[in-house]
């Protein structure tokens, strides 16, 4: 079943493909550029997909995007899984970030600054996190024969590498290049095919 998306876009769930998924960062800013962050992604990666029963391939978690080599879940849609996944992450980054009492330190006593339109500055008080976390899109590619999920597996693997973060995979324990190299020595497991 192909779903219509804006633009032309199309995803195609119900086949049993594994589906390579990449979604970004709000603006491709690095706001899982913290090791913390990156860990937490991880964490929360693993707690989605044991709720909503997908195979977890392949991942890598950068600095401002993701890549996921996943199954279809029992539950819902990749979508569904993507949503959630979002949610959790971005509101527990913010609170990992931003304890609650710090948080209400930093609130201004007076007046926000206003811009030339008179609405809040919302630059001036980034504490308050009005800006989105994930850019809303994500791009989805039907993996379904074993040559695709290796180039897929190889390109995730390689990206921090590309990217000049590392010199070699085994460097970047965000991703799961340790569980195929190592032999399932990465910080989540993974569904090895």
């Amino acid at each position: 079943m192909g779903l219509l998306m804006p633009e032309g876009l199309r995803r195609y769930y119900g086949r049993n493909d594994l589906h390579f998924v990449t979604f970004g960062c709000y603006r491709r800013k690095p706001l899982l550029g913290k090791a913390s962050a990156r860990r937490l992604f991880v964490e929360e990666l693993a707690r989605v997909r044991a709720e909503y029963g997908f195979l977890l391939v392949g991942y890598v978690v950068m600095p401002e995007h993701v890549h996921l080599l996943i199954s279809e879940p029992a539950k819902g849609t990749p979508s569904t899984v993507l949503q959630m996944l979002k949610q959790r992450v971005s509101h527990k980054v913010r609170e990992m970030e931003i304890p609650e009492t710090e948080y209400e330190e930093e609130k201004p006593e007076t007046h926000p600054q206003t811009t030339r339109m008179g609405h809040p500055d919302r630059e001036a008080h980034p504490k308050t996190h009005t800006q989105p976390f994930w850019e809303t899109r994500f791009y989805d590619f039907n993996v379904f024969t074993g040559e695709k999920k290796k180039e897929k597996l190889e390109y995730m693997h390689g990206n921090p590498v590309t990217r000049g973060l590392v010199n070699h995979p085994k460097e970047w324990p965000w991703s799961s290049w340790s569980n195929y190299a190592e032999k399932g020595r990465g910080l989540i497991p993974v569904d090895t095919m």
